[in-house]
């Protein structure tokens, strides 16, 4: 069964609009966990624009489930991750200017860098993701560099124009899990997913888990964080 881990980064958005202490993303994962999330994500930036070091810490105190950060491959967040000792790393690109992640690391082209941070994170028990677009040559380098998971990419089939294009995406994303997948690397996916493009990717049997935030943060709003979990879970489950 397809795992779902619910992202918190977005009610720390929120909670940052007034540099305030609410919404607290603490409080939103225990409350997602309730509801049944399989696991708890969070991007620690290098900019500190939503969660701060000090949710970190204490998201590592209360998860009961499975913590994933979200980390740029710096020494700063090395150090950091092997100080709070997440589940599992997931190292993602990170650009001061971008509004969100805007594609996936390009291990082939860093690879040096990115297998010794790999190395130092797995020497500390850490379970290490790269997130990844549907690239046949990224994929090979994630194995390559001894990764345990690839996160692939679902961006720019979440973002298509139109249903043609969104269908090419979803052949990519399928083949790429399959290719990963018999390569040895475990598959997750996630950015952009929602309640309504998320039931093609449930067909994809290599898929483990579902990394999904903002969809979740903005039906929250509406309807609570423990509904937007369940509602989505209910998706998922069938």
């Amino acid at each position: 069964m397809m795992r779902l881990g619910v992202n918190v980064d977005h009610i720390a958005t929120v909670r940052e609009a007034r540099r305030g202490k609410r919404p607290d993303p603490v409080a939103a994962a225990i409350v997602a966990e309730m509801a049944g999330a399989d696991g708890i994500v969070c991007h620690l930036r290098e900019d500190r624009r939503h969660i701060k070091d000090k949710d970190l810490f204490l998201l590592k105190e209360i998860v009961k489930t499975h913590l994933n950060l979200e980390m740029a491959a710096t020494d700063e967040m090395v150090n950091l991750a092997t100080e709070v000792a997440p589940d599992m790393v997931t190292l993602v690109p990170e650009k001061r200017e971008e509004v969100t992640t805007e594609g996936g690391l390009d291990v082939a082209s860093n690879y040096d860098w990115i297998e010794e941070v790999v190395r130092q994170l797995r020497n500390h028990n850490i379970v290490v993701s790269l997130f990844v677009d549907p690239d046949l040559e990224q994929i090979k380098a994630a194995a390559r560099c001894q990764a345990d998971y690839a996160e692939i990419h679902t961006g720019l089939y979440a973002n298509a124009d139109d249903l043609s294009a969104m269908n090419d995406e979803l052949e990519k994303i399928r083949s790429m899990s399959m290719a990963a997948s018999k390569l040895g690397l475990g598959v997750s996916a996630g950015h952009g997913l929602d309640y309504h493009n998320v039931r093609d990717i449930l067909d994809i049997e290599q898929i483990e888990e579902l990394n999904i935030g903002h969809a979740i943060v903005a039906k929250a709003v509406m309807v609570g964080m423990e509904s937007a979990v369940r509602e989505m879970l209910a998706i998922m489950r069938g």
